[in-house]
Order: C-alpha cells, then sequence, then structure tokens
C-alpha cells in the first residue's frame, strides 16, 4: 500500500506539472489558441528591434553609466503601453565606444507606430546666455564659413568645431533627468497655457544656482534641441518650479504634459537601425528546438533503460519530473523562452543524466565488492553526492557569470541552464533516492542484475 502510495503521488505530481506547463491559458483570436503558451522572445515569436544611439558628449564620465540606466527604464516604460510582453531594453557599448540602447519588442507588428511612440519622449535641457567675446566669436567664424561656401573657396582655415555650437546660449547640467512633474496650467492675464515644472531635489539646487547666476538675463529652456522659450530670470528661484510658456494649444501643453510626466530623457537618442523578425521564421525555428528537445530526452530515457535497467527506469521518470518541474517554473516566474534559452534547457537535461549516471556506476561498484542491495544503493549515493554536488556548484557559478556579464541571448541561455542545473540536483538526489529505497527489493541474482550487476566486469 505504502508502494501504491508513492506512486500515485508522483503520477500525480508528474500530471499536475505537465498539465500546468503545458495548458493553453492565452487565445490569440476567437477561434484559434497559442499551441506554446510560454512567454517568447523576439526570436520565436517575431518582432521588431530597435537600436539607438545616445548622446552623451556633454555627460562627465562618471555621469554617462547611471544616466543611460535612466534612459533603459524611461523608454522600457515608454514600450510597456504598446501591450509588448516580456520587452527586452538593454544598453551597450558600441565598437566606437558610443553608447547605444537596444530594444527588443517581441510581437510588435507595426514598426512605425513602435517608433513614434519611443521617439515620442521629450528631452528637455536648460542652457543659460553663452559669453559676448565667445558669441562673438563663433557668429564670425559662421559669417567667415558662410562666406567661403559662396565663393566656394578653401574651407582648411575654418574650425568647424565652433560651427556646431549654439552661439547665443551653452548647456547646464539641469535636463529632464531632475523633472519631478509637470503641471498643464493656465496664465491668469493672457489665460494662455503654460506648463509648470517642479524639478526633484538635485534638479532644485541646479535650478538655483542658475537662477542666481543669471539675475536679469535669459535662460532657454530646449525641448528635443528646439527653444520653446526664453524667460528673463528676475531673481534667484529656490523652489524649485518653473514655467514653459509658448504657442501652445491646450491640447498641444497636455500633450507636452503627459510626455513629460512620462519621462523626458536625460540625454537625446537617435534611431540608428531597426528591424523585424518574421513570425513564420520564428515558429519554425521554435518546432525544430521542441522537437530536438523531445527527441533528445527520448534517446537518453532509452540508453537508460537498456543499459542500467531497472536504475534506468527509475531515473528516466525522475526525468520525467524534471522536464515537469522546469516547465513548470518557465510559466511561474516567468522565463522569456529564447532559442538560447531553449538550447541552455536541453544541456541542463543531459546535467540531470549525469548525476543519475554517477549515482548507478557507484551503485554498481559496490554491488560488485559484495555489499547487499540496499548498503550497495546507500552507499551509492553516498559516494556519488560530493562529485555530483561539485560538478553542478562550477556548473552553476559559470550560469552567474553568464548571466551577469552576457548580452540578453547569453543572459536566457545562463537563466535555464542553471536553473535547470539546480532543479536536476533535486531530482536526481531526492526523486530518484525516494524511488530506490521504496521498492525495498530483496538480494537475489535477479534483482541484481535488474540493478546492473555483471555489466561491469
Amino acid at each position: 500500500m505504502a508502494k501504491m502510495r508513492i506512486w500515485s503521488l508522483v503520477f500525480l505530481f508528474v500530471g499536475a506539472g505537465l498539465w500546468y506547463s503545458t495548458y493553453t491559458l492565452v487565445k490569440t483570436n476567437d477561434s484559434e489558441t497559442e499551441w506554446f503558451p510560454f512567454k517568447l522572445g523576439l526570436d520565436l515569436k517575431g518582432g521588431a528591434e530597435l537600436t539607438y544611439k545616445a548622446d552623451t558628449k556633454q555627460l562627465k564620465d562618471t555621469d554617462v553609466v547611471d544616466s543611460m540606466a535612466a534612459v533603459r527604464d524611461l523608454i522600457e516604460r515608454r514600450v510597456n503601453t504598446l501591450g509588448v510582453s516580456e520587452p527586452v531594453v538593454q544598453t551597450e557599448v558600441g565598437r566606437n565606444g558610443d553608447q547605444r540602447l537596444i530594444v527588443e519588442l517581441p510581437g510588435v507588428t507595426d514598426l512605425n507606430q513602435a517608433i513614434q511612440t519611443i521617439g515620442a519622449t521629450p528631452f528637455l535641457q536648460f542652457k543659460i546666455e553663452r559669453l559676448t567675446a565667445e558669441k562673438e566669436k563663433i557668429l564670425a567664424e559662421i559669417k567667415k564659413y558662410q562666406e567661403i561656401q559662396s565663393k566656394k573657396g578653401d574651407l582648411k582655415g575654418i574650425d568647424m568645431s565652433l560651427l556646431v555650437q549654439d552661439p547665443y546660449y551653452v548647456d547646464t547640467e539641469l535636463t529632464g533627468r531632475y523633472l519631478k512633474k509637470a503641471v498643464l496650467e493656465f496664465n491668469q492675464q493672457s489665460y494662455e497655457p503654460v506648463v509648470s515644472l517642479e524639478f526633484d531635489a538635485d534638479g532644485t539646487r541646479l535650478f538655483g544656482e542658475i537662477t542666481k547666476a543669471n539675475v536679469n538675463k535669459t535662460v532657454a529652456i530646449y525641448l528635443d534641441n528646439q527653444v520653446i522659450s526664453t524667460p528673463v530670470v528676475r531673481e534667484s528661484i529656490t523652489t524649485g518650479k518653473a514655467q514653459i510658456s509658448g504657442n501652445f494649444t491646450p491640447q498641444t501643453a497636455r500633450d507636452l504634459v503627459g510626455r513629460l510626466n512620462e519621462g523626458a530623457l536625460p540625454v537625446p537618442i537617435t534611431l540608428v537601425s531597426n528591424q523585424t523578425v518574421g513570425a513564420l521564421l520564428g515558429d519554425e525555428v521554435l518546432a525544430k528546438d521542441i522537437w530536438a528537445g523531445i527527441m533528445g530526452t527520448l534517446i537518453v530515457a532509452l540508453f537508460l533503460i537498456l543499459w542500467y535497467r531497472l536504475p534506468g527506469l527509475i531515473a528516466s521518470i525522475s526525468l520525467a519530473i524534471y522536464v515537469a518541474l522546469m516547465l513548470a517554473f518557465f510559466r511561474l516566474i516567468p522565463v522569456t523562452i529564447t532559442a538560447a534559452g531553449i538550447a541552455g534547457f536541453i544541456m541542463s537535461i543531459g546535467m540531470a543524466v549525469d548525476a543519475n549516471i554517477l549515482i548507478f556506476e557507484r551503485t554498481k561498484e559496490e554491488l560488485l565488492g559484495g555489499h547487499s542491495l540496499a548498503d550497495a544503493i546507500k552507499e551509492g549515493f553516498a559516494r556519488a553526492w560530493l562529485s555530483i554536488r561539485d560538478s553542478n556548484i562550477s556548473s552553476i557559478i559559470t550560469a552567474v557569470v553568464l548571466f551577469w556579464l552576457g548580452t540578453s541571448l547569453v543572459k536566457g541561455f545562463a537563466l535555464t541552464f542553471g536553473l535547470g542545473v539546480v532543479v536536476s540536483m533535486f531530482t536526481a538526489i531526492t526523486v530518484t533516492r525516494t524511488f530506490l529505497f521504496s521498492f525495498r527489493i530483496k538480494d537475489s541474482s535477479v534483482t541484481k542484475f535488474l540493478f546492473g550487476h555483471g555489466l561491469t566486469k
């Protein structure tokens, strides 16, 4: 009866895991359901990938990492408005040392809408008047350049670095990065819509320093590199509040407030490339990967049964439990499945089998040494544990390093592989051990043969 209860619990557990991990919950339309109900990555589900280049020239080297992290968070918030499941937004350094932002949007079919939504995030800047000497120098250089251009003369004597600078205003540290909130208001005299800004603690300090140093001067407010307001500073402002006025209609002012509150970028970004991955290609890759996993698991199970006999059969059942647990974890966490992630999962199956092989080989050695079947199983687990522990810990360390330092594709592989190694230790040591000791088979030539005795000389 005890054995029946154990086996009933096992089949119930495996059945529940398989049901939960494969049951379809998401419908694609009214008449069709999704056949693989997991969160799929861009390479399997299809979608769009956008690459942006960030302009960090005005930032200090120590501020670049924090600013790019802020850009990533803000863009991710913007992307979520598209209803994209599991978008991937990450930063990387290009070959030329430039900062780049990679946006992966699984399932997105309207590429123009995605570009428009991401690009709608405004870049807010506050600039102060340039010194008169610097202004005159830049304007003189621009005039000289225009004269030479009109005569089609030689431009060797032109300082090109001056031509790209704003002759009237210079940048400050105060940008939309320090914006706390924006509010739509109306001027009490002209009834024109204005946008009121409130900065956070650092922004309040910076704004106070700027206004204190520029009393009776203008401070230009730039939005997406365009001047929208040049108010005159009458006194130092330490409250951390400012106003943007201009040729706003109530609707455009309301839109600007919404965009600013959703997140003004700390640095400007420019779209440099975009590409789409077709859903048909993704379906083909997914089908091949799934069949590869199924065939690989079946072949491994067949090898275990033929070579290790009864322990091999138990290991195959343990392997089925392992697969059910992994698929259930993929749904629970949830894990975004990519082609690399499936590869990591399949490799972890090999790690799960490796632990069982070590245990069975140790058990056979103990049987050959004259031990009883029960003692041989007990010693086999005890002696194999140290090797299993050390090999699995080294694999987990590798997975952690890959996840920490790798790109998104490598992280998908590392996550499924590392999770698989951890689960495989549980199934190999706990599940297989419980099954083997539950039989309580008496010593005989038949039972020893079933446990692999005689396979090794």
